[in-house]
């Protein structure tokens, strides 16, 4: 599950340890052999650790893909949270909200393939995730803050819904980047 940030469990120094091992080598597999490099069972060959050990800490690829993009995540939460303006505060709730989608957008550009495993690979996924409820709830606050009148946590699930991974990925099989971009602002532009 994909953190708040500032929270986290504490864990023992040997399961830190380990942790650390498997998502080094995940990540080594995952650059070398790209999103089919996460079979758990070349991922612990690769960490030198056992297999039980790699189920222990990550069930499935899901839970290994949210542990790989763990810092990422944290660096949007940080920059929607407290960074510049206007993604951070400071800004408009419209221009927050744009730059909010823009980054998002941005996010799977880069890191698409990756986030499609974690939000996918167990059913429910994304909607479980400290992150989905963090983005939901930056979410709601700016669109009450622009319309008072909507039902802004519908909105936000709109807004985010075509932001999941596998809709991204397959709309970007006929449409570039900034083309979503403009039409995510035209979503939330619908009750202008």
């Amino acid at each position: 599950m994909l953190p708040i940030a500032g929270s986290g469990p504490v864990e023992r120094a040997d399961a830190a340890r380990n942790r650390q091992k498997i998502v080094r080598a995940a990540a080594k597999l995952v650059a070398a052999k790209g999103i089919d490099g996460l079979a758990l069972d070349e991922v612990a060959a690769e960490a030198g650790v056992g297999i039980g050990t790699v189920y222990r800490r990550f069930p499935d690829k899901g839970a290994l893909a949210q542990a790989l993009l763990d810092e990422n995540e944290r660096e949007f939460q940080e920059a929607f949270i407290s960074g510049p303006p206007p993604l951070g505060p400071g800004a408009p709730a419209t221009q927050r909200l744009k730059a909010f989608t823009d980054a998002y957008v941005d996010r799977l550009e880069t890191h698409g393939q990756l986030l499609m495993v974690a939000e996918t690979e167990t059913p429910m996924a994304r909607f479980v995730t400290g992150a989905y409820r963090l983005h939901h709830s930056h979410l709601v606050a700016l669109i009450s803050e622009i319309d008072p009148d909507v039902d802004a946590h519908f909105r936000a699930d709109a807004l985010l819904a075509p932001l999941a991974a596998a809709q991204y990925i397959y709309q970007r099989q006929s449409m570039t980047a900034e083309h979503i971009k403009t039409g995510l602002g035209d979503l939330y532009r619908l009750g202008d």
